[in-house]
């Protein structure tokens, strides 16, 4: 019968067997034998065979279509976890090898790992590499490829099919991308390749790579297809995430145009700050250091709840209020209160463009240093309280009225005003900084403490300090912090008048401030002060009531101030030929650099700045 000498050694023992399947030619024989004499029975054997060639191959046939079931179950699973680009793609090859694949490249065009769509001459990176070892001569995850047309994934990219390369070493076109980085391939023993293109829709986002050089035999059209679903499986994934990374780059974008580009020069206070963006989303948090009046600052901290486009726009609405509310310098709760109505009409206009929109809420702390009196007048709208780290070193959270946050309306604000020495440092932040999803806020603001009392005595250094200590390693918010530490203008810098009720005392202060400006080494702006002055201090004797205060200040420019009890603000007109008066403030617009009113509870203030030379 000339069959296998196991086989013919087994049937002449006539020892028992089950099912031993042995090759005989080109077919598989199933061998049953079973001992007649067992019980008895004459001396001898009876012996089947079967032929299960054609079970066999079924039985191959559905394990493999098993096993592609579970590769694809795993790449539902285990591809796209995360809205990052690169991570996708990393995850295609972990899935890949080595079930599938020895080696895993994915190639994306650089515009879409920034978030964009390919077109025209855009090159490819190789953006992940997977394989069962790390020294294969394939390109190295970074690099820069440009394939000719002629290679195996110039073709997949130009005609948008995978392309099967059963033998590696006879492929077409395949040493016209790199002869030597080709025959170090095929030396090394990769033998098989498919290349997949990433499409999405009618976007072709890269080219996959699946090779093959442990496994002896090649791919065949049925992993063709294999490696064509786990591609596009994962092409869905790699959209997304480049779509995301689009709207993302898009709202940072968005926010970081909004926020400030560098801090206004000022010597009230010496600040430092940090903005970090959320890893999940752009929020809409804010900060601001804006000059006022009379050499004092303000600072701002804000934020916006929700994430996104429509936070960051909704955030630059709310910053662009302040600075223009900032200019006619309203005290901090009367600027909350403001924008607590400006919030409450977004909400009114969004919800009749659609009543589906989301109710727009923020928070926001306004502060006013003074640094000619050493004080601080601050406000809150349901932002964090400030902390306060006093010259000596300790940490306080002032008492602070909360108040509602933005957008509710109906309730006042309140104002707190604290006395800092020079060298106190004020630290504004928001939410992100203290507040997360495990802990309450409380346990945030006793861990701000803390860091705080360890830190630098710079602003810098707080900073730096604070962030060390307690940022998360992926915030799930927006960051807002700055830190501004006071100084204080010294007696040598002010001079004060008090103005008797007469016209005539008007000389006598001229001659004062001229005498003052001597002193310190100004006397270019002699003349042009003296001007200023009398028109100022004629006006508020002769309108403003019976208190009347002069004031002085060197500071980056000359700041002259005018106080009186009255409330009626002068406005700057032309005078006709015929008048006889409404020359003079026209005269100190000319002679100014600014100048401007605001108001105080005993009265208002006219100031007027020159620089200094």
């Amino acid at each position: 019968l000339g069959l296998p000498s196991d086989l013919a050694e087994l049937l002449a023992s006539g020892q028992a067997a089950t099912d031993e399947v042995h090759l005989v030619k080109d077919r598989l024989l199933a061998i049953n034998q079973r001992p007649t004499d067992v019980r008895g029975g004459p001396a001898g054997s009876v012996a089947t065979l079967r032929d299960s060639t054609e079970l066999r191959a079924l039985s191959g046939r559905a394990e493999s279509a098993r096993e592609r079931l579970d590769i694809l179950y795993a790449a539902g699973v285990g591809i796209g976890t995360s809205l990052d680009v690169t991570r996708t793609a990393e995850e295609l090859g972990e899935l890949a090898v080595p079930r599938f694949a020895d080696y895993v490249t994915v190639d994306l065009f650089d515009t879409v790992l920034a978030g964009g769509q390919p077109g025209g001459v855009t090159p490819l990176r190789r953006t992940a590499l997977s394989g069962i070892t790390e020294d294969v001569p394939l390109y190295p995850v970074g690099r820069q490829l440009r394939y000719v047309d002629s290679s195996p994934q110039g073709r997949s990219l130009r005609t948008g099919r995978a392309v099967l390369e059963p033998r590696l070493g006879e492929a077409p076109g395949w040493q016209a991308q790199d002869h030597e980085r080709s025959a170090q391939v095929v030396e090394y023993g990769i033998h098989s390749l498919i290349t997949v293109p990433l499409r999405a829709g009618t976007l072709v986002l890269g080219v996959v790579g699946f090779w093959r050089s442990v496994r002896p035999e090649p791919f065949d059209e049925d992993e063709l297809a294999l490696g064509e679903e786990l591609v596009a499986r994962a092409a869905v994934s790699i959209d997304n995430a480049r779509r995301y990374t689009r709207e993302h780059s898009m709202a940072v974008t968005l926010q970081r145009s909004l926020l400030p580009r560098r801090l206004p020069e000022q010597n009230a206070l010496d600040v430092a700050y940090r903005y970090l963006p959320a890893q999940a989303g752009v929020g809409g948090d804010w900060f601001d250091v804006l000059p006022l009046s009379g050499s004092r600052v303000a600072l701002v901290v804000g934020d916006v709840v929700g994430h996104g486009l429509h936070a960051a726009a909704t955030m630059g609405r709310l910053r662009t209020a302040v600075h223009n509310f900032t200019a006619l310098d309203l005290p901090p709760d009367e600027l909350l209160g403001l924008l607590d109505e400006l919030v409450g009409r977004i909400d009114q206009d969004e919800a009749a463009d659609d009543s589906t929109a989301p109710v727009t809420g923020a928070t926001c702390l306004y502060a006013i240093y003074d640094p000619v009196a050493g004080s601080c007048v601050m406000a809150r709208a349901g932002h964090p309280p400030p902390a306060l780290i006093r010259p000596d070193g300790t940490v306080e959270f002032p008492e602070v009225p909360a108040g509602p946050p933005l957008g509710l309306g109906g309730l006042p604000f309140e104002t707190t005003e604290l006395r800092l020495a020079e060298g106190s440092r004020l630290v504004l932040y928001t939410d992100g900084l203290v507040e997360d999803r495990v802990h309450d806020i409380d346990v945030g603001l006793e861990r701000l403490r803390r860091a705080l009392e360890t830190a630098g005595e710079t602003p810098e250094e707080t900073c730096r300090t604070v962030l060390d200590a307690r940022l998360p390693d992926r915030p799930g918010d927006d960051i807002a912090l700055l830190v501004a530490r006071t100084r204080v203008l010294g007696p040598d810098q002010v001079a004060e008048w008090d103005v008797p009720n007469d016209p005539a005392a008007v000389a006598e202060i001229r001659s004062q401030v001229t005498r003052r400006l001597d002193e310190w080494g100004l006397d270019e702006l002699a003349f042009a002060t003296e001007l200023i002055l009398s028109e100022l201090v004629t006006n508020a004797i002769r309108y403003g009531g019976e208190t009347v205060h002069v004031r002085m200040v060197r500071d980056r420019s000359l700041i002259c101030e005018v106080f009186d009890s009255s409330s009626t603000s002068p406005h700057l007109r032309y005078a006709a030929m015929t008048d006889e008066g409404g020359r003079g403030l026209f005269l100190v617009a000319q002679l100014a650099e600014r100048w401007g009113t605001r108001y105080t509870p005993a009265g208002k203030v006219i100031w007027a700045e020159q620089p200094v030379p």
